[in-house]
């Protein structure tokens, strides 16, 4: 009877590799999900940081203008630096943003990929429950045709010289 329990066993398997597989895949969609908030962050610090760039430029020509000197020579070669470092902050923010994106989208491929395999796996499971199943079966039925003893009901064997033929 323990064929029962090896069905059962390779069905609780099957199971719990899909289980195993719906969590993996959630927690893709949440890799994915973490990937766009980094992406609606990134526009509002780059938001952010245009209108600190802008506060701190006007803040400038209003320090050189109120001091009396004019927009020309070496205030403004430091108005075009600001606006040259302001270009790259920009550009180091895009691309540190775009890295963790890369890596939320690798770790979300990364957990698919392990769902894959745990429903493999539980498969695999299943199909060994399923064949010790079938061992057991055989050895109930003594083998393939249905039994391979060769003595009777009562003990006898069929080509026993020693008793009497009653057919």
């Amino acid at each position: 009877m323990s064929f029962v329990f090896d069905v059962a066993a390779g069905r609780q398997a099957n199971a719990l590799g899909k289980y195993n597989q719906s969590v993996q895949d959630r927690n893709a969609l949440i890799k994915e999900q973490e990937a766009e908030a980094i992406e609606k962050q990134t526009e509002f610090d780059i938001a952010k940081f245009d209108q600190q760039f802008s506060q701190i430029q006007a803040q400038t020509k209003v320090a050189t203008l109120k001091s009396g000197a004019t927009l020309s020579g070496t205030a403004l070669n430091n108005l075009r630096y600001n606006v040259e470092q302001s270009k790259i902050q920009k550009n180091i923010i895009e691309y540190n943003s775009k890295v963790a994106q890369s890596q939320k989208l690798e770790d979300a491929n990364f957990a698919r990929i392990q769902g894959v395999i745990a429903k493999r796996e539980g498969k695999i499971a299943q199909l060994g429950y399923y064949a010790k199943a079938g061992q057991s079966l055989m050895a109930m039925s003594g083998g393939f045709g249905g039994g391979g003893s060769t003595t009777g009901q009562f003990g006898s064997t069929a080509n026993n010289s020693s008793f009497s033929n009653y057919s």
